[in-house]
């Protein structure tokens, strides 16, 4: 982190939120021991380690080549593991994350 951060414990991620003139849809690493987030849109030195509830979640439904996915899928993923859109139109906006359990289905 930089050294004029200030760390904020009761403010909650806003995602996505523009730092160094990128804009990130979850929790990063960026100079620090842990992944942390911003707590205003644009950062503005006010931050917060992420905990488990704090990175970011699928979005469903979502809009992928022609298909509207209401689930995860394995769809042109090299290595078969299930992914999710974290915005409606992965199209337009191209970010993701592999899915957890909890959106897996079960047996």
């Amino acid at each position: 982190m930089e050294a004029v951060c200030s760390l904020s414990l009761d403010g909650k991620c806003v995602f996505p939120f523009r730092y160094k003139d990128n804009l990130f849809y979850d929790c990063v690493k960026f100079k620090a021991k842990h992944k942390w987030c911003s707590v205003t849109e644009n950062f503005e030195g006010y931050w917060k380690y992420c905990s488990d509830e704090d990175f970011a979640k699928c979005v469903f439904p979502f809009w992928f080549r022609r298909t509207i996915y209401w689930g995860c899928t394995d769809d042109s993923e090299a290595f078969g593991k299930r992914w999710c859109s974290l915005t409606p139109n992965f199209n337009k906006e191209k970010v993701w994350k592999y899915c957890d359990d909890k959106y897996l289905p079960q047996p």
